[in-house]
């Protein structure tokens, strides 16, 4: 198998500055920054929406931002139908239900914290994606 698109320093940014935001909140507001958790209550909550909104829009503004530095929108490709993906966001949205969050919650914040749900829930999500990804490339052939 091929790694196509290996990026190890721009995933290793990537990290460095979800990690800072993540300490940044918490640190500012006192807060935990789980995506879907801050997604849910900004749509969903009576109060405390306006920095909700404020980190979803510096979320979604990131491609604006590379464009501005770079002069390029960044380069994605989904190899899926747009059937797999909304199939794909369905169950993940299951599974930040039963999970009590999502990764970016559990995986950066959970684990800082020393959480015991956090690790429980980041070990499920690592044994599941092992096995997906073993399914999906050496069964069924993808």
């Amino acid at each position: 198998m091929e790694i196509v698109n290996f990026t190890p320093f721009a995933s290793l940014f990537g990290g460095v500055l979800i990690g800072l935001a993540a300490v940044l909140l918490m640190a500012a507001i006192g807060r935990i920054m789980g995506a879907t958790g801050i997604l849910s209550a900004a749509v969903f909550a009576e109060d405390d929406r306006a920095w909700r909104w404020a980190l979803l829009a510096g979320m979604i503004s990131g491609p604006a931002v590379f464009l501005m530095v770079t002069g390029n929108w960044p380069e994605i490709t989904v190899p899926v139908t747009p059937v797999a993906l909304i199939i794909g966001g369905f169950l993940v949205g299951i599974g930040v239900s039963y999970g009590s969050g999502c990764t970016s919650g559990h995986g950066v914040c959970g684990l800082a914290r020393l959480s015991p749900r956090s690790f429980a829930a980041v070990l499920t999500f690592m044994a599941t994606t092992a096995i997906t990804v073993y399914a999906v490339r050496h069964v069924f052939g993808g």
